[in-house]
């Protein structure tokens, strides 16, 4: 097994250093792309790119890239993609769970309410799959379709197991597999398929993204548990009745009476602050908490063994230091 150096304090900006040129003409080109003639979607699309986030998606394009052969032209398009996707999904989450903000400013559907914010979330679809066509990135284009489809399924199916709380630890792993991870893991096998025609080291690499994409999905799910200042304020997946590993796990530790309780709570007193600190305290009591913590381990370590499958370079290197930092982040 992969034995990780002693842990230290791990900065995106550090682990960017081996594509720091790409990723400035990535981002070049990603304004050109994001462009529109109609005078209110480019006032929108220039608002989204103005406040971009961590771009840890086209980092993976561009590193798994130089790991698969090096950086070709196509890369730039498959980083362009996968952010255009990841973006619209951001957009139609937002109108889903009626969120008005994201990543600290006013969401889309806030500013310019929520039919409009479904419009520009389509139009950014249909401008990833333009660009695909026209620059015939087939591979590209398959890929991502779908990814696509995996997200929604996975949306659906969370949806539908919020409403009777019936999840087990399989269906969980199924849900964040297409909701989460699958993202991650095209971002992945994009960036592989533009630097080799090897099918087995972009499955190989795909694979690896995938287990990424788990971890960092745990990852998400603990905020809800922790007492630090994040991003996420605590219990707002108890909030939206979304049953996340710590709970599950939960679930099927304690007795009949108090899971009946617990659900009890998500189901009408969801909004009730003490009864979810109640909730919450209970998932810590009964190492809710630390069994995440071991499968979100677990994943990045089988993540680490398919990565040292390439051979050593900085972008090994580098994305060595991604994944520790998918479970490090403190938002």
């Amino acid at each position: 097994m992969y034995i990780r150096p002693a842990k230290m304090k791990l900065h995106l900006n550090d682990i960017k250093k081996p594509i720091t040129k790409e990723l400035d003409e990535f981002e070049h080109r990603f304004k050109n792309v994001m462009r529109s003639n109609a005078p209110l979607l480019d006032r929108i699309t220039h608002y989204i790119v103005a406040r971009k986030g961590k771009q840890m998606r086209p980092m993976f394009v561009f590193l798994c890239a130089q790991l698969s052969g090096g950086v070709t032209e196509a890369t730039y398009v498959a980083a362009s993609l996968v952010e255009i996707l990841h973006t619209a999904t951001l957009v139609h989450d937002d109108v889903v769970d009626e969120s008005y903000q994201r990543r600290g400013f006013f969401s889309i559907n806030a500013l310019w309410k929520n039919k409009i914010a479904v419009l520009v979330g389509d139009y950014l679809l249909g401008k990833g799959l333009l660009l695909s066509v026209e620059n015939n990135q087939f591979q590209l284009l398959k890929i991502l379709s779908d990814t696509i489809t995996q997200m929604s399924e996975g949306e659906l199916l969370q949806l539908e197991k919020a409403r009777k709380l019936d999840i087990e630890e399989d269906i969980y792993f199924s849900i964040i597999k297409k909701k989460t991870a699958s993202l991650i893991a095209s971002a992945c096998a994009c960036g592989a398929s533009t630097a080799t025609q090897d099918p087995e080291v972009v499955e190989r690499i795909r694979l690896m993204g995938e287990k990424i994409g788990i971890a960092f999905q745990i990852k998400d799910d603990l905020f809800d548990y922790e007492e630090a200042d994040i991003g996420k304020p605590r219990g707002i997946d108890i909030k939206e009745r979304k049953m996340t590993l710590p709970l599950i796990y939960t679930l099927g530790k304690v007795s009949w009476l108090t899971k009946r309780q617990i659900i009890h709570v998500i189901k009408n007193q969801n909004t009730n602050i003490e009864k979810v600190r109640w909730v919450i305290d209970l998932v810590r009591k009964e190492g809710g908490m630390d069994y995440a913590i071991t499968k979100m381990k677990q994943s990045t370590e089988e993540a680490l063994e398919l990565l040292h499958t390439f051979p050593e370079s900085p972008a090994r290197v580098a994305i060595a230091q991604l994944i520790d930092y998918t479970i490090q982040r403190e938002k």
